[in-house]
């Protein structure tokens, strides 16, 4: 995992002064040892090579996370919060979805990239995502966030269908070849919220 931001509130120090909370924060999940779960870093780090312009001057890109419960002291405040994880569901290896989960209840509404409408209906009709490769998904992090008053205002997931979860650390060949596409709808998501504002 990356350094938490410069300024971040350590656990049980309630006396120092809140940091200013990012407008944007990307964030990438994964294990670099558990081959196409490593996909969210390697975009992710994708996305910090590319980010330039005034949309990212106020974004916090972390190219490193492996524990879920992480994500409530990166997107404490957030204005919008994007997640780059490593996705399981019936689509094909490589499979680029976008998908929101409501500020209001934990229904999954997915903007594009699930061509399969049974695994949308799936994922809508329960209230999660495609699955994560984590044991606690993004929807019961964004439960416990909301109790404690820490969530994003709007929280986008870019997962990216894997393949191969052995051991390992080279992603699969239709996995790696999606990293270019994952970072453009990461970047879009990053300047369209920036454009709106």
């Amino acid at each position: 995992m990356t350094s938490r931001p410069v300024g971040h509130l350590q656990e049980n120090d309630r006396s120092a002064p809140r940091r200013l909370a990012p407008r944007a924060v990307v964030i990438g999940m994964g294990s670099e040892w558990r081959r196409d779960d490593g996909i969210g870093l390697a975009v992710a780090a994708s996305v910090a090579r590319r980010a330039t312009g005034e949309a990212f001057a106020n974004c916090h890109i972390v190219t490193r996370l492996a524990d879920p419960l992480d994500l409530l002291a990166h997107w404490d405040g957030a204005d919008l919060a994007v997640v780059v994880d490593a996705t399981r569901s019936r689509l094909a290896p490589g499979t680029v979805s976008r998908m929101v989960l409501e500020r209001l209840g934990d229904e999954l509404v997915c903007e594009r990239g699930i061509e399969d409408p049974s695994v949308a209906r799936r994922a809508a009709g329960s209230g999660r995502a495609p699955s994560s490769t984590h044991g606690l998904g993004l929807a019961g992090v964004l439960r416990l966030a909301r109790a404690v008053e820490c969530a994003p205002a709007r929280l986008v997931v870019v997962g990216v269908e894997g393949g191969d979860f052995g051991p390992g650390s080279e992603l699969t060949p239709a996995v790696a070849a999606a990293i270019d596409e994952a970072a453009v709808s990461v970047i879009e998501l990053v300047e369209q919220a920036f454009a709106c504002a």
